[in-house]
C-alpha cells in the first residue's frame, strides 16, 4: 500500500481486519503452515486486496512481530528505578502475567518465532530488547548491591519471570489439563507466580 498519503478508515480497517486474522492463523499454524488464502478469508477480503495491503504472508507476519514486541517490553518500561524494588519487581510480575493473559495467542506468535530461531526478529532482540533489558538489569544489580534485593543474576532473573507468567499462555492447554474442570490457571498463577518471587526476591 502506498505511504505518501494518511490511510482512510476503510484502509485502516482492512489493515486490522488482516492482521487479527494473520494473528490467529500464525499462532495455531506458525509461519510455514498458515496460508495467504486462508488470512484473506478469515478477514472477509479478497487474496489480492490483502496483498494491496501487505506485499507477503511474511509481511504480514513480520508487522505483528513488530508490534508484539513492542507490546512486550512495555511491562519492564514501566519499572520505576526510584521506586521500592520488592513491590516494582512484583508489579512487573503481575503486569507479565497479565499480558500473557490478555494476549495468549501474541504471546504463542513470539514463541513460535524464538523457536524457529528467530529469523526475522534476530536483530531487534539483539539490540532493542537487548539493550533495554541491560538499562534494567543495572537497575536490578543496583538495588541488589544497596541489600534491598536478594543477589542473583539480573539477567537470568528476569528470564525466569519471563518464563513463569508466558507458560501460562504458551502451554494453557497443558496446564487446564493437568489442573483440571474447576480450577482456574490464572488466579492460581497470579498467586503462586507472586508468592514465589516474593520469596526469590527476599533479602534474608
Amino acid at each position: 500500500m502506498a505511504n505518501d498519503e494518511s490511510p482512510t478508515r476503510i484502509q485502516l480497517k482492512n489493515r486490522a481486519l488482516i492482521l487479527e486474522a494473520g494473528l490467529d492463523a500464525f499462532s495455531t499454524e506458525g509461519l510455514r503452515g498458515a496460508t495467504l488464502d486462508a488470512i484473506a478469508r478469515a478477514a472477509g477480503l479478497s487474496k489480492p486486496n490483502v496483498l494491496y495491503y501487505f506485499g507477503s504472508k511474511e509481511a504480514i507476519y513480520r508487522a505483528l512481530l513488530d508490534r508484539i514486541l513492542d507490546t512486550w517490553l512495555d511491562p519492564l518500561r514501566a519499572m520505576d528505578p526510584e521506586g521500592e524494588p520488592v513491590e516494582e519487581m512484583l508489579g512487573y510480575v503481575r503486569r507479565k502475567l497479565a499480558l500473557a493473559r490478555g494476549f495468549p495467542r501474541e504471546s504463542r506468535l513470539f514463541a513460535g518465532e524464538i523457536l524457529r530461531g528467530a529469523p526475522l526478529m534476530g536483530d531487534a532482540l539483539s539490540g532493542d530488547l537487548r539493550d533495554l533489558v541491560d538499562d534494567y538489569a543495572r537497575v536490578i544489580s543496583a538495588w541488589m548491591e544497596a541489600g534491598r534485593l536478594a543477589r542473583s543474576d539480573p539477567h537470568h532473573l528476569i528470564f525466569s519471570i519471563w518464563a513463569l507468567s508466558q507458560h501460562y499462555a504458551d502451554f494453557e492447554v497443558q496446564v487446564q489439563a493437568v489442573l483440571g474442570d474447576g480450577r482456574d490457571p490464572w488466579a492460581e498463577a497470579e498467586r503462586e507466580v507472586v508468592q514465589h518471587f516474593t520469596r526469590v526476591l527476599a533479602v534474608v
